[in-house]
Parts: C-alpha cells; structure tokens; sequence
C-alpha cells in the first residue's frame, strides 16, 4: 500500500491493514517490518487489544490444527521420505495430472496424439532451450527437483523408443547466444520437429517481471528457422 501511495508510512500502513481484517504479513528480508508498528499503533489508540485477538486467533488456531506445537514424533509427515513421495502410486498420480493439464491450441492436420507405432519408424527433433534443460523446467516457489525424477522432452521421447535428434539452439531461456546451424542440421533431418520455448526462472519470477510479452532474446528467430 506504502508503494502505490495508498497509505504515507508502514504506521498507518498497519493500522489499515488490521482494520481491513489482514493477520498476517508476507515480508522477507525485511528487520522493520509493516506489522512491527502494530505496538505502537496499539499504544496511539488506533487499534484495539480486543481487534488484535480477533485477528490472532484464526492465525494460531489454524498452527494448532496442522500440529505446528505438536512434538515431532506425533506427526505422521515426519516419516515420510522419499521412497513414499516418489512412490509408483504417487509418481502415476502426477503422471495423471499432467497428461491432463495441457492446452491444446491447435491441431493442424490431426499431428497429434504421435502414435505410438509410428516413433520407431520417425526421425524426430527435439530443439530449444527448453528440450534437455530440467533445471528450466520447474516454475517459481518449485521444489529442488530430482534430476532421476524429471523427464524432459528428449528423455522421454527417446524413453519411448523413439529416433530423436537434439539441438538446444541457445543453452538458456534468455537464448542470447544462438547457433543458428546447428538448429538446420538437426530440423533439415527430421520427420517431426518438437520446438520447446519458454521463460523460465531465469527470465520472470515473482518481483522480476518481464517489460514484454515477447519470446526472450532469439527464441522467435530460433523457431522461425525451425519453421522454415
């Protein structure tokens, strides 16, 4: 609020805010925080005791329900690892969610779904910053991911027996540096061609926006030749 001039200082900043209902601040990396006023804003008159534990109570009532001041041993997720979290269960369950999370936009010509029985016999190309990178992969607030867990597109495609040529056309999202060669090499060869692009964390996270909604450095150039 303090920085689209709603409110003049973190003061009054807390006071709005508790009055609107707000319990809890987000801040990182901050020492002064917004709701660290909220003493003084009590000791002026401009909130009440009784609003603040109107506000505090749903915040640790919710704590106490997910067992937050519970000791660890009684909470069943401290056993969990690994082999329960990447289990064949939870691992197709994921599977699931994925296969039905895409967006097809367009179909031209019925190219997909890819046959099965028609991989072996296709050359295909996977090209892009996107196509073998699985640190790109994984989206802002992402888990640190397991490289034995992740599938990129030319993994899985050559899991699934298929002939596939690889070319990244530029190692990062920020595709700076593009080998525009190496990319007509690989695409003048193939049958299919998967063109993978993106942003990535490198290019937009939460407070690092994008000024455009343009493809980063020479990704359009990048798929254009593959288009040609």
């Amino acid at each position: 609020m303090l920085g689209h001039q709603y409110t003049h200082s973190f003061l009054e900043t807390a006071v709005a805010s508790v009055n609107a209902g707000c319990n809890l601040e987000l801040s990182y990396g901050m020492r002064n925080n917004v709701f660290m006023h909220i003493p003084q804003a009590l000791a002026m008159g401009n909130i009440t005791l009784q609003m603040l534990r109107d506000r505090v109570r749903p915040l640790f009532y919710t704590r106490m329900r997910l067992g937050e001041f519970d000791p660890p041993a009684m909470n069943p997720y401290s056993s969990l690892d690994l082999s329960v979290v990447q289990s064949p269960e939870h691992r197709n369950l994921s599977l699931e969610a994925a296969v039905k999370s895409f967006v097809l936009l367009k179909n031209v010509r019925g190219t997909l779904p890819l046959r099965a029985q028609d991989l072996s016999s296709q050359h295909f190309a996977v090209v892009g910053p996107f196509a073998d990178n699985p640190r790109v992969l994984f989206g802002d607030y992402a888990p640190v991911p397991e490289p034995q867990y992740i599938y990129t597109p030319r993994r899985g495609l050559e899991m699934l027996g298929a002939n596939v040529s690889f070319a990244a056309g530029c190692s990062q999202p920020w595709c700076r540096r593009y080998s525009r060669a190496e990319l007509v090499r690989v695409v003048g060869a193939a049958d299919v061609v998967l063109v993978c692009l993106g942003t990535g964390v490198d290019v937009e996270t939460e407070a690092k926006d994008r000024s455009d909604l343009s493809l980063p450095g020479h990704q359009l150039e990048l798929l254009q030749d593959a288009v040609q």
